[in-house]
């Protein structure tokens, strides 16, 4: 699809709202009933012909309520006066990508005035895929629908795209292995899986500081310290950046959940703790 002119002189806009506001789900309304309209359901929710010839649109009604019964929150027929939950909303979208599909015309029927439809999913899906995408991006919303159905969130530019390059093999499966589930919870569309992201990753950090064969905790850190920096003004600048993380994690609600830990109150600082750990994590990883 076309950029617009603004997106071609300005560059498209910053997606950073975690929520779906009116404008946004007034277009995704629009969207699905087009596609209810067309027939676009009809694979899963066929309408059939009265004479048995096949499927010849959308049973909106069976696809109510199917909607209905597996994301109760939103209310059938959708409404755009009534804003669902952002989860629901983003529900919603991965329930529909899961059962649209292009609708093709067969043989015509001129008894009832319709044709027969066929189907294909992956090109129905491929285009529902990029529909949402650019209501999603044209409102600035921070999520988006992959093409498996999936929908994600997109961290703030720089940081998305450090978490989507980044190949974990550090030599130590269970780093790894946290490191993994870290990136997975912070692109995880719920704002509470993705403060778990910051207790893996907190979790991460202190198996890295153990990861140097041969030493113990202390020795191991220092290890790691002295392979990323033998410059003594950055070597002192990232061992006080790596006890001031140590202490954030101890001191803030990450890995304890002691009355004495400070909440963290906004995205925005999940987003700080987040890129500022990770930062440092990357660069002792890269030095080994």
């Amino acid at each position: 699809m076309m950029d617009y002119f603004s997106d071609r002189e300005r560059g498209p806009r910053a997606r950073t709202k975690l929520e779906v506001e009116a404008p946004a789900w007034g277009g995704l309304i629009t969207l699905i009933n087009s596609y209810i309209s067309k027939g676009g359901f009809g694979i899963d929710f066929p309408e059939a012909c009265p004479d048995g010839g096949g499927p010849t649109g959308t049973d909106a009604h069976a696809f109510g309520l199917a909607l209905r019964a597996e994301i109760p929150d939103i209310d059938w027929p959708l409404r755009a006066d009534t804003i669902p939950r952002t989860l629901s909303a983003l529900d919603l979208v991965e329930f529909c990508h899961r059962h649209v599909a292009e609708p093709i015309g067969g043989s015509y029927h001129s008894f009832y005035w319709h044709s027969h439809l066929s189907f294909d999913r992956s090109k129905g899906q491929a285009d529902f895929t990029d529909r949402v995408n650019r209501i999603l991006s044209r409102n600035g919303v921070a999520f988006a629908l992959e093409s498996d159905g999936t929908v994600t969130r997109l961290a703030p530019p720089v940081l998305d795209e450090e978490l989507r390059r980044a190949a974990f093999d550090t030599g130590d499966a269970t780093l790894d292995a946290l490191l993994e589930a870290a990136r997975a919870r912070f692109l995880d569309p719920d704002p509470a899986t993705r403060r778990e992201a910051l207790e893996k990753l907190w979790d991460a950090w202190e198996r890295l500081k153990t990861v140097e064969p041969g030493t113990d905790k202390k020795a191991s850190a220092t290890s790691l310290l002295d392979k990323a920096a033998d410059e003594p003004n950055y070597r002192k600048l990232l061992e006080d950046e790596a006890k001031a993380l140590t202490k954030i994690g101890n001191k803030f609600r990450i890995r304890h959940s002691e009355t004495t830990q400070v909440e963290i109150q906004t995205e925005d600082q999940v987003d700080y703790f987040f890129h500022r750990l990770l930062a440092l994590i990357l660069l002792l990883v890269r030095a080994r």
